[in-house]
């Protein structure tokens, strides 16, 4: 798998089945955001908006391609992102749980960096 290439469509793909879902139950009052930015390896989905006199502002999945890995920073879906890209022939060890703290990550099955 040419990673350069193939990483940033395969993420990509993933968060847009995600979006796709979640726009089959619409809230007029928070917007669902797909941010792609692939020049620097970004991906965020997220949500902006009001509801109730709040402001609901949060990110549900963010992913970064970094040195040849998935390091995924934020992951509030039942799953998880890891599970999605392993389905997608994506390999342990290229995948980092960034979320968890650098001293814990050696006791997952992932990478640790």
């Amino acid at each position: 798998m040419d990673k350069l290439t193939e990483y940033p469509q395969i993420i990509k793909k993933i968060l847009t089945e995600h979006a796709e879902i979640c726009d089959r139950y619409p809230n007029p009052n928070i917007k669902k955001l797909l941010i792609l930015d692939e020049e620097r390896g970004h991906y965020i989905w997220m949500t902006l908006g009001w509801q109730k006199g709040e402001r609901i502002a949060g990110m549900t999945i963010y992913a970064r391609v970094l040195d040849g890995k998935f390091w995924i920073e934020e992951d509030l879906t039942e799953e998880g992102v890891a599970t999605d890209l392993m389905r997608m022939g994506v390999a342990k060890e290229g995948i980092v749980l960034a979320f968890h703290e650098p001293n814990m990550r050696q006791y997952t099955d992932f990478a640790v960096a």
